[in-house]
């Protein structure tokens, strides 16, 4: 099948409704239907995380047994797809934000699977695999990718894609050359779907970043392509699959069109679907006016299934009853509902852009912002909901008119807030994404000490906080423990759901804390201490880099290696270093010049590399980002393809560990020379 197209381009192809209604048909014609014969592998972020949980949601209500696997990276994945090819009963395998960039029908994937087992592909990560996309034949139709309408611009890379697949190479200057002989040809440019790239063991996994294919002898009717053709067609590919990693539509949008097809839409797909939406905004997978066009969609079915409440206050609930979404402006400081204005402000990575908080004159002119607002220290050291109500309705108004003057003119962007009746103030969709952000990062794994309620800054008596414990948060959850249809969800290896499963890894466990979470406004709640704990100590790093000058420049790159310090165990994990290294970028975007990073780099940006050692591991996790120069702009994350050449240059002892092929791990013995070698290049 290769791709199917979203409903508005399928004219006569099949689309998302009729791919999901063969799935239930195949599952309830199959004669062996267990929680195995669907089954679900997600990426431990925000928008996959979503994506299950609606998919899940669909297919309980069409009685489907299935199962939800998370998946850390590209190492776990290849242990899966070994070990899911023995299942007899599996027929339908939904990848959600994972390997779209891999060639799936390599055999070292799911190329020698059953060929009544379906893979479809929901992966928001762009460059997709060509592979995937067009390949024909029996092979081809096992792999089903939900495209959101960008192949229809491939038509001159798909021309390349099966010039170099399928026809035969002639040299130009003797053109029988091929005739009798066989040739060897290389398709450059394609992604490596090897989880250890500098490991013999692996050497057979190449095939994904150069494919050496033998060519059988020049048949009647075969095609044949000049040699200038074939370096035409292959510098298409490398551009295709050479020019960056970007982000199209999110796996949760899909799947809210998919149930607005099946007529199934209500609050809580629609909440999920902001959600994913919203994640993508915060993490700047997309750009301002992307966000903005999904946006207004969304903002449409706000409206169709909300009756708009006749206050108009999106800050407060009608009835106990009220789980409505509402539109609202949303200030960009962090958790500023839960937090004091102060600190939100101080928090923030725009606010810290702008006034140069890391400074004690910024600090000051932060200060001194808030009192030329008519806002006393008292009132903004209070928590935002015991604030005076004449101030917080005034707040927006009075930043309009006050915070420009110190270069702070995009403080607010559209977004949406949902109500929880009686049970809590309505929660903004860039709250409840920072909270399961952060379940998913560190709920489990890791010491931390949230600040205890009415303990701030001394309290009433002493002040302090508490050691954050996951297990807490477990009392506002009863969707923690497996049901009927997902039992075998929390299980990795595939064992049957009546043996004992064995105790999971935290970040398993943190996976399935967020997915309780996502529709529990208890353990949302909770998670926002976590949240801001987690966001002192990234602006505790920050500052610090900044303060003691170690970002270093080095060529066209700027390069931060951090190897001592009391948060070297935070800083290792991937997601929270990628958050560390965003929110440097958002600091000093006004601060540090912009540059190219290679010949093919047409725009300036911000090209950062973080290192953190992992001490436990001897090993460093380091990340790349390209931030653009101006606010709400995506630049193409080129450090894929570079972190693969100078891994290639220098032979390092290098882990992809995540399908986000800007991060990787390398042996802390080799970090100096893959550093010099990358900001060669």
């Amino acid at each position: 099948m290769g791709f199917i197209p979203p409903p508005q381009l399928a004219r006569d192809r099949p689309s998302y409704l009729e791919t999901y209604n063969k799935i239930i048909s195949t599952h309830r014609r199959s004669p062996l239907t267990s929680a195995s014969s669907v089954i679900l592998l997600v990426a431990p972020n925000v928008d996959a995380l979503c994506a299950s949980r609606m998919l899940a949601t669909l297919f309980k209500h069409d009685d489907v047994a299935y199962r939800i696997i998370p998946v850390s990276g590209q190492g776990e994945l290849e242990v899966l797809a070994t070990d899911l090819k023995s299942y007899t009963e599996l027929h339908t395998l939904i990848l959600l934000n994972i390997a779209g960039r891999f060639d799936l029908t390599d055999p070292m994937w799911f190329g020698e699977y059953d060929t009544r087992v379906t893979i479809h592909v929901i992966d928001s990560c762009r460059p997709q695999s060509l592979a995937n996309l067009f390949t024909s034949g029996e092979n081809g139709e096992r792999v089903v990718v939900w495209d959101d309408g960008e192949v229809e611009n491939l038509t001159e890379e798909k021309k390349a894609w099966e010039a170099l697949q399928y026809d035969i190479v002639v040299d130009s200057d003797d053109d029988d050359s091929g005739d009798d002989s066989e040739e060897e040809f290389s398709e450059d440019g394609a992604e490596p779907s090897t989880s250890e790239v500098g490991s013999p063991s692996t050497k057979r996994k190449r095939s994904s970043d150069k494919v050496s294919r033998k060519r059988p002898r020049l048949e009647k009717n075969e095609t044949r392509i000049s040699r200038d053709d074939y370096e035409v067609y292959e510098a298409l590919m490398n551009k295709h699959y050479g020019a960056g990693l970007w982000h199209g539509q999110s796996a949760s949008g899909t799947i809210y069109i998919l149930s607005t097809l099946l007529e199934r839409v209500d609050i809580d797909l629609l909440w999920l679907a902001i959600l994913g939406l919203t994640f993508q905004y915060l993490t700047a997978r997309i750009s301002r006016d992307t966000y903005e066009k999904y946006h207004a969609v969304y903002y449409d079915e706000v409206s169709r299934l909300n009756p708009r409440p006749i206050n108009d206050e999106p800050s407060s609930s009608v009835d106990p009853n009220d789980i409505s979404v509402r539109a609202t402006e949303e200030l960009r400081f962090m958790l500023f509902r839960h937090w004091t204005l102060y600190d939100a402000m101080f928090h923030s990575s725009y606010v810290a852009s702008k006034l140069g908080i890391w400074k004690e004159r910024g600090r000051q002119r932060l200060t001194g912002l808030l009192a030329k607002m008519g806002f006393s220290i008292p009132q903004t050291q209070q928590p935002y909901p015991h604030m005076d109500m004449d101030l917080k309705r005034t707040l927006v108004q009075k930043l309009n008119d006050v915070a420009p003057e110190y270069g702070l003119v995009e403080l607010s962007y559209p977004s949406f807030v949902r109500c929880f009746g009686f049970h809590s103030q309505p929660l903004s969709a860039a709250d409840a994404v920072e909270a399961l952000s952060t379940l998913l990062d560190v709920a489990e794994g890791i010491r931390m000490e949230v600040e205890a309620e009415g303990m701030r800054n001394g309290g009433e008596w002493f002040g302090g906080g508490r050691v954050w414990d996951a297990h807490r948060s477990d009392k506002h959850s009863d969707t923690n423990k497996p049901k009927a249809s997902d039992k075998g969800a929390r299980r990795e290896d595939g064992a049957d759901e009546d043996e004992e499963p064995a105790e999971p890894r935290w970040w398993v466990n943190n996976f399935w804390r967020a997915y309780d979470a996502c529709n529990n406004i208890g353990s949302l709640r909770e998670a926002l201490g976590l949240s801001m704990t987690l966001q002192r100590a990234i602006i505790r790093q920050g500052t610090s880099i900044i303060d003691k000058q170690d970002i270093r420049t080095m060529r066209n790159h700027r390069v931060v290696i951090l190897s001592q310090g009391p948060d070297l165990a935070l800083f290792s994990n991937p997601s929270v270093l990628m958050r560390l290294a965003l929110w440097l970028v958002d600091a000093l975007r006004d601060k540090l010049s912009g540059m190219t990073v290679n010949a093919r780099s047409r725009k300036k940006s911000l090209p950062f590399i973080l290192a953190c050692l992992n001490e436990t591991k001897g090993r460093y996790t380091v990340v790349g980002v390209m931030g653009a120069l101006d606010y709400g702009e995506i630049r193409k994350n080129e450090f894929m393809k570079a972190f693969l050449d100078a891994q290639e240059k220098t032979r390092a002892d290098v882990q992809l560990t995540s399908f986000d092929g800007s991060i990787l791990e390398i042996d802390q013995a080799d970090l100096k020379i893959f550093l010099e070698k990358l900001c060669e290049s």
